[in-house]
């Protein structure tokens, strides 16, 4: 994939885009100017103010250091302070979809991680010849967790699973490399006196 337009497509598929956070944060900005705006409207038409006045307000903000509401300064600027984190790390970490994408030329694709599940665990299945439902799959950003459950009798070991699951994935040209988790769960004795 060479084109910056499809690297742009790419990104903006298996990528989310933070506007939640943005709603969110535009949303609580906006409520709090109005309000400001409202308080000084009022004080503007001496009116009594909704909450606090904006002359109270800025009296109580001069005097925060020295006066008696420690305690309450203390707590409104630890909630500030994480509500400031929350927003940081929104913004810095990239938000991923369950999304991945192949490697097939110059051409761009992306897959869903369901669908690459559901492909893994039907090829593993034909390949160790259980049920399709004794195969579960779960796909992640960078792992895939293969679970087993041979039924009474049936014997699988895990090392063949693994190189299964393992061709299945390199045949599937993901452009991220994944690691591959294997677990295959015996039934326990009391199941097989059922």
């Amino acid at each position: 994939m060479s084109s910056p337009a499809l690297t742009r497509v790419v990104r903006r598929e298996t990528h989310s885009p933070r506007t939640v956070a943005m709603f969110v944060a535009v949303i609580l900005l906006i409520l709090a100017l109005a309000y400001v705006g409202l308080e000084i409207i009022l004080y503007l038409a001496a009116q009594p103010a909704l909450l606090l006045g904006p002359g109270a307000g800025l009296a109580w903000l001069v005097g925060l250091p020295s006066g008696q509401g420690g305690g309450i300064a203390i707590a409104g600027a630890a909630v500030l302070a994480l509500v400031g984190l929350v927003f940081i790390v929104l913004a810095v970490t990239p938000g991923r979809l369950s999304k991945q994408q192949m490697t097939w030329g110059d051409r761009a694709v992306v897959v869903d991680n369901g669908v690459i599940a559901a492909s893994l665990a039907q090829h593993v299945s034909d390949e160790t010849g259980l049920q399709r439902d004794a195969v579960v799959v779960g796909v992640a950003h960078r792992t895939i967790d293969v679970t087993v459950r041979p039924g009474a009798g049936i014997p699988l070991e895990r090392d063949d699973v693994q190189s299964i699951a393992d061709a299945a994935v390199d045949s599937y040209q993901l452009s991220r490399r994944v690691k591959t988790r294997v677990r295959v769960e015996r039934p326990k004795e009391s199941e097989w006196d059922e």
